[in-house]
């Protein structure tokens, strides 16, 4: 089933892309927590290519294996501008998700999809959709839902940056969480007060807490 939603919010949205799309929707589907990477999962790294530099956060792969036993899938939407910009390439960018895949299978545990964009931005604002697939845009969490079935109504985005979790709020996810692992908010988006609701929590693994003890009867 799916919904066409018009593209608009709180904060304006401007879209480059089109001036409609269709929102996915699976009720009774499989729930998900969409994950921004670096930051969120990994250490953060401005233009990340060296996968030497590929290091998980402490706690990062265990929160996620909660999350996945308790029927959650995870997804990777990740912002990669620096294919846009030439700075490397999606063979480079391959090789860097191989081995944070790598690192997440020795700690017992697996993300289900990776999705993501590499759109250049025109803008320093992270509250503006440029290009529906870049965060602070819904579309790679729609092709993710879309790809696996997935209930957005029942799922969650977790990332360390403002357009993360207006991603989440722009999808129409359950909840979005900022944690404090990477980049942050800067004063002026701490100030913003028409920038939609969210939680903040300190890592992944306390986002994951707020989200199982939400589920808890």
């Amino acid at each position: 089933m799916t919904g066409e939603l018009e593209p608009q919010s709180s904060h304006n949205p401007s879209w480059r892309s089109s001036s409609r799309f269709e929102r996915p929707s699976v009720p009774g589907g499989q729930p998900a927590v969409f994950l921004d990477r670096d930051g969120t999962i990994i250490e953060h790294v401005h233009y990340l290519s060296d996968v030497l530099q590929v290091r998980l956060l402490p706690g990062a792969a265990q929160a996620i294996e909660r999350l996945r036993a308790a029927g959650y899938a995870c997804v990777v939407v990740t912002n990669q501008s620096a294919i846009g910009r030439g700075m490397i390439t999606e063979a480079q960018l391959g090789l860097i998700h191989d081995e944070m895949n790598r690192q997440l299978a020795a700690a017992g545990t697996a993300v289900d999809a990776i999705e993501f964009c590499p759109a250049t931005p025109g803008s320093a604002d992270r509250s503006l959709i440029e290009h529906i697939d870049r965060k602070p845009g819904p579309g790679m969490l729609f092709r993710a839902t879309a790809a696996l079935g997935l209930d957005l109504d029942a799922s969650w985005m977790i990332g360390d940056m403002l357009s993360d979790v207006l991603a989440g709020v722009n999808a129409g996810c359950r909840g979005s969480i900022l944690v404090q692992t990477g980049k942050g908010l800067d004063q002026a988006e701490k100030e913003n007060e028409t920038v939609a609701a969210y939680h903040v929590t300190e890592d992944l693994t306390t986002a994951a807490d707020l989200i199982l003890n939400s589920d808890a009867p």
